[in-house]
């Protein structure tokens, strides 16, 4: 009895072990409530773990759909385990609520966004009918719990900056090109649902300007960015008014690549560029840039359809550090521009945001980062070089040149037409200000003109009409309209004398030609042409001939075996 009382006082390891456990378990658990002032009926903000379904089978559902001017984006959310379908799984269902037709047809394209994540573009609906999803496999996708964005004003992207900040792209704020917006007008707002502002977290606006509002991120979402990348596509960022209007969003914040930028990055000049149904000229514009030291490609596709995924797998196969970034937002090409200079900072010492019909024309000896110490010497500050561009003509053709557009195109005007900058990414302000062809600094960071006797830009602006037509359509860039639209008839992005009729004029081959200009034409020549086959690299035959020279060469390595 005596040694059954004394056990009594005595507690066990295990149960010392199992009570500290719990202790800490508990204070972890309330500090998080104190730290997010959600309720709790939700989990603590970015936190949010992927949990299995409740039903026996996992599904595939529609997160949330976005309809542009000219198509529909879908983004469908896939479980963990499930393995991403392929264009020829889906198809695009269309009906109406009073309807039992249906009709389907096949995506435009389908890309993978983010984690467990994939976009399916569609064409648009008849008027009155929604659109869906079906699986081949599986049957229609429910619409009821996924929201529908019109393009504007929507939030469509966003970004966890490395000083603390938010950046949040957002369409339909009307903003003055190249003006800075007083910060108080509005505010960020992050978390699930929108409709329920008691589970809103708000953060004051720093800067603003153009499409691009930077906030500062509440101390509670960057307690949690050791996790963020797995988990921060839970939660939404969206903008309010002064006048409480809040802004639909669509926009996850996503982590700028690494935290701390090394001492030395790994590329010296990389290139950004933002196209739509430019395929067919991305071989001959990358390979001739890597010729004259460019190392490393952001390629923003702006809702092509034309190959280019097949055209961007070949260049990688055969060694150009090249990606390809979906961009599907429509006139944006500012704010996609400041999109990949966050992107670049930390890998690229220099940055160039040119057009794939623009090519740097080096008239000094040496390559691009020759010409960029020349005008960029250490402990000078230069933070952007402003480069020259000559818009070039049809040159008399009527046809696509088959050798590319440096070599079929040898007829430009005689005065330059604006400027493209070669960027630091360091050097940008916070703002992220841009206008397409150069950006807003920071202190102490100039911007200074390159010497056009050292470098200019060959601007093929003026093709074939077959070309032209195709090209203008519909243009990236955010302040000029479609060509074909009485609106900015004046611009400078629009072909002088054209007018807004989508019909070619009788001379159009031979317009545009004050001056003929032979000089990247013929460096191409000395340095690209195969004397052999007198192909040049990017012609469809010249891949056909190296085949062939290869089979040729291992069949008589291999004819004294047999």
């Amino acid at each position: 009895m005596k040694e059954r009382r004394k056990r009594k006082g005595i507690v066990s390891w295990s149960a010392l072990f199992w009570s500290t456990l719990l202790l800490l378990v508990s204070s972890i658990f309330f500090t998080t409530l104190f730290f997010y002032p959600f309720n709790d009926a939700q989990p603590p903000l970015l936190f949010r773990w992927e949990t299995p379904p409740t039903t026996s089978h996992a599904t595939i559902t529609i997160r949330e759909t976005v309809v542009l001017p000219d198509q529909v984006l879908i983004f469908l959310n896939y479980p963990p385990s499930f393995r991403f379908h392929t264009k020829h799984d889906l198809l695009c269902l269309y009906f109406s609520a009073d309807s039992t037709s249906r009709l389907t047809q096949p995506p435009i394209q389908l890309h993978i966004a983010r984690l467990h994540e994939q976009i399916v573009r569609c064409a648009l609906p008849p008027r009155g009918n929604t659109v869906s999803i079906f699986i081949k496999s599986d049957g229609v996708l429910p619409t009821k719990d996924s929201s529908t964005h019109h393009w504007t004003p929507l939030v469509y992207e966003a970004l966890f900056d490395r000083d603390n900040t938010t950046i949040v792209f957002v369409k339909g704020l009307n903003l003055r090109p190249e003006r800075l917006i007083e910060p108080s007008r509005f505010q960020c707002i992050y978390g699930w649902d929108f409709t329920k502002p008691k589970f809103f977290l708000k953060s004051e606006v720093i800067s603003g300007a153009q499409e691009i509002i930077r906030c500062r991120t509440p101390k509670s979402i960057l307690m949690g960015q050791a996790q963020a990348q797995a988990h921060a596509h839970s939660i939404k960022v969206t903008i309010q008014t002064r006048d409480t209007e809040i802004f639909p969003s669509i926009a996850r914040p996503g982590l700028c690549a690494r935290h701390n930028t090394p001492k030395k990055k790994a590329y010296e000049i990389c290139i950004c560029t933002m196209l739509r149904n430019q395929a067919r000229f991305l071989k001959e514009w990358v390979m001739y840039h890597a010729k004259i030291g460019v190392q490393r490609w952001f390629v923003y596709d702006n809702n092509s359809d034309d190959d280019i995924e097949n055209v961007i797998s070949f260049l990688q196969r055969v060694g150009y550090n090249i990606s390809q970034h979906l961009w599907p937002w429509v006139k944006t090409q500012e704010a996609g521009f400041a999109h990949c200079a966050l992107r670049a900072r930390s890998s690229c010492k220099w940055v160039a945001f040119i057009d794939v019909d623009e090519f740097f024309h080096i008239k000094m000896k040496g390559g691009l980062s020759d010409v960029i110490w020349q005008h960029a010497k250490p402990g000078q500050n230069v933070g952007e070089i402003r480069t020259l561009c000559y818009s070039f003509g049809p040159s008399g053709r009527r046809e696509v040149p088959r050798e590319g557009v440096a070599m079929g195109y040898t007829c430009r005007l005689s005065g330059s037409e604006r400027h493209k900058s070669i960027v630091r990414p360091e050097a940008l302000n916070q703002s992220l200000i841009n206008v397409v062809h150069h950006f807003h600094l920071s202190a102490p960071f100039v911007a200074v003109d390159s010497d056009k006797s050292k470098i200019v830009i060959n601007h093929y602006k003026y093709q074939v009409w077959k070309v032209f037509k195709q090209k203008f359509y519909r243009r990236v860039a955010t302040y000029v309209a479609d060509w074909k639209e009485k609106q900015n008839v004046g611009s400078r992005d629009r072909a002088p004398g054209l007018g807004t009729k989508p019909v070619e004029p009788a001379d159009w081959a031979n317009r545009f030609c004050e001056v003929k200009d032979f000089g990247l034409r013929n460096w191409v020549f000395r340095h690209f042409l195969d004397h052999r086959t007198h192909l040049l690299p990017w012609q469809p035959e010249f891949d056909h001939h190296i085949r062939k020279r290869r089979r040729r060469k291992d069949k008589i390595m291999i004819q004294p075996f047999l």
